[in-house]
């Protein structure tokens, strides 16, 4: 859903701008900005349909850190690629059409990476009968005999 409906967005923001839809374009970013939110929200529950309980702090946590270096670089290069349009001769108005194309690509292939993906095989995911001895909800081995 978030990679859909967000290259659909994307899209609209340029085509908004250029035809002077005020409202459409605030809708539109509106809803984009609410899907980052969204993407925390829904995150944590989504990786452990995929990967198992046992797994989401270590692949949420690769993953936090990937979305932080995107918040860290991703500005530089969105202004970096803005000043370019602006130095090729784009109306400052419309120098960032090519970035909200460029994001449709990004969510496009997200999408399909997103569809490439596979949950892992239940045997691998938490619980009691495949925790090993000793790890937290494993089952206790104090109350075997030894035949004594």
């Amino acid at each position: 859903m978030f990679f859909s409906l967000g290259a659909i967005l994307y899209f609209l923001i340029p085509i908004t701008g250029n035809i002077g839809n005020v409202a459409l374009f605030v809708i539109a970013s509106a809803i984009i900005l609410t899907m980052y939110g969204g993407g925390f929200a829904t995150i944590p529950a989504y990786l452990r349909d995929m990967f198992g309980t046992m797994n989401v702090g270590a692949i949420h946590g690769r993953l936090l850190l990937a979305w932080s270096a995107a918040a860290i670089v991703g500005p530089y290069l969105v202004n970096g690629l803005r000043q370019s349009q602006i130095d090729a001769g784009v109306p400052p108005a419309e120098a960032y059409n090519l970035t909200m194309l460029i994001m449709v690509g990004l969510l496009v292939v997200g999408f399909i990476c997103n569809l490439l993906i596979r949950p892992v095989d239940p045997k691998f995911h938490y619980n009691e009968a495949n925790t090993a001895p000793g790890l937290p909800g494993a089952a206790s081995t104090a109350t075997r005999t030894s035949g004594d």
